[in-house]
């Protein structure tokens, strides 16, 4: 479900500021977001930290595109959460020894160690390349071309990197779930 609102945040963010404009749009992501945190606390009697963390950033940095009136603010957003992503993936498994995919997923996917470390430096990897391509199109390309860019391309470039990852791990998958899949 939290997925669900998550791209609710986005899907809502580009149809206002396809009826309105970037301002508009941040305000009404910012809304959301905060909605979003609510819910999460009515459901489950807790402010769970990932959202609590996200909404912080869209309040920061949306709260700063509406006050200054810049859009750079905003574009600013997905470069510095999935920054925070691939610096955290990345220290949980290089300093701390402990693969945050592994921890997602491991229960349903009994994988090596060895496999999980990949998978986990690759996702840094990934966020880290994420981040710097949203500045780039950011700054290269016109507003309409980024907020399409945010909802369409991010979205596009996750979902082919979770197939090529999928990809690599099928072969490593104990033979019954191979054939559980089939």
């Amino acid at each position: 479900m939290a997925n669900i609102f998550e791209f609710l945040h986005i899907g809502v963010f580009f149809v206002v500021y396809k009826m309105v404009d970037i301002y508009w749009a941040t305000a009404a992501l910012i809304g959301t977001t905060g909605l979003h945190l609510i819910y999460e606390w009515i459901k489950q009697k807790t402010m769970p930290k990932k959202q609590m963390a996200l909404f912080l950033i869209v309040l920061v940095m949306g709260g700063l595109t509406l006050y200054f009136q810049d859009d750079a603010f905003i574009k600013w957003k997905v470069t510095v959460v999935n920054g925070l992503f691939a610096v955290g993936i990345f220290v949980s498994q290089a300093v701390f020894k402990v693969s945050p995919m592994e921890s997602l997923l491991g229960k349903e996917l009994p994988l090596p160690k060895a496999l999980w470390a990949k998978i986990s430096y690759a996702w840094a990897a990934f966020f880290a390349v994420v981040a710097v391509l949203n500045l780039y199109v950011a700054y290269s390309f016109s507003q309409e071309v980024w907020v399409n860019f945010k909802l369409f391309g991010l979205m596009g470039l996750t979902f082919a990197f979770t197939v090529a990852t999928i990809a690599c791990i099928y072969p490593h998958l104990p033979k019954e779930n191979k054939e559980d899949n089939q």
